[in-house]
């Protein structure tokens, strides 16, 4: 097997090395599955982070807008956007999908690896093109995507968004009756 296997770095049709020879099928669906699945991991990693920042700056604007005497609106406002955005999260699932994407981004460019180095399950098969395909469709088909990769703690996540929600509610309902003249139950 003195032959050398050369992968495509760009989009192109046209093998690197410049000889004019095609991209095998396969090498060109694993390349644009790995910048897809990078741009989707992405996209996933920036929308997590805002939601959470947001989340993070309006829970901490809430207590010193009850105490700048804001209208009670406002603060009511704060958490229902507390809510909202937690919400948002579950429902769209950004950061579990950041992380299926990211994951499987990874092994899509370790097979990527392996293949153009002929190792691993590549080095005594007569068809290594034939076999990239099969693992790389193994990798991104619904249902496999990320193999291997169990949701851990699902249960205790939804948990925790909830506690906070919950906690949220209660910090918007301490400030109205800080407001009202009331001792907060939490203060004393």
């Amino acid at each position: 097997m003195g032959e050398t296997n050369s992968i495509a770095t760009g989009s192109g049709d046209k093998d690197p090395d410049g000889k004019g020879a095609q991209v095998p099928p396969a090498v060109g669906r694993l390349e644009e599955q790995i910048a897809w699945y990078d741009a989707r991991s992405q996209q996933n990693q920036r929308w997590c982070k805002r939601l959470k920042v947001s989340q993070i700056v309006t829970a901490a604007a809430i207590p010193v807008a009850a105490g700048a005497a804001v209208p009670a609106w406002l603060v009511d406002g704060g958490g229902a956007l507390i809510v909202v955005l937690g919400g948002l999260q579950q429902l769209q699932q950004y950061q579990q999908n950041w992380s299926t994407y990211r994951s499987t981004c990874e092994r899509l460019k370790h097979e990527k690896f392996l293949f153009a180095a002929l190792a691993g399950p590549y080095a005594a098969v007569p068809r290594p093109e034939a076999l990239l395909a099969e693992r790389v469709e193994g990798l991104v088909s619904p249902g496999t995507c990320g193999m291997g990769l169990k949701p851990r703690g699902d249960r205790r996540r939804g948990r925790a968004a909830m506690s906070s929600t919950h906690r949220a509610l209660a910090v918007v309902s301490e400030a109205r009756e800080d407001r009202r003249g009331r001792a907060s139950p939490a203060l004393t």
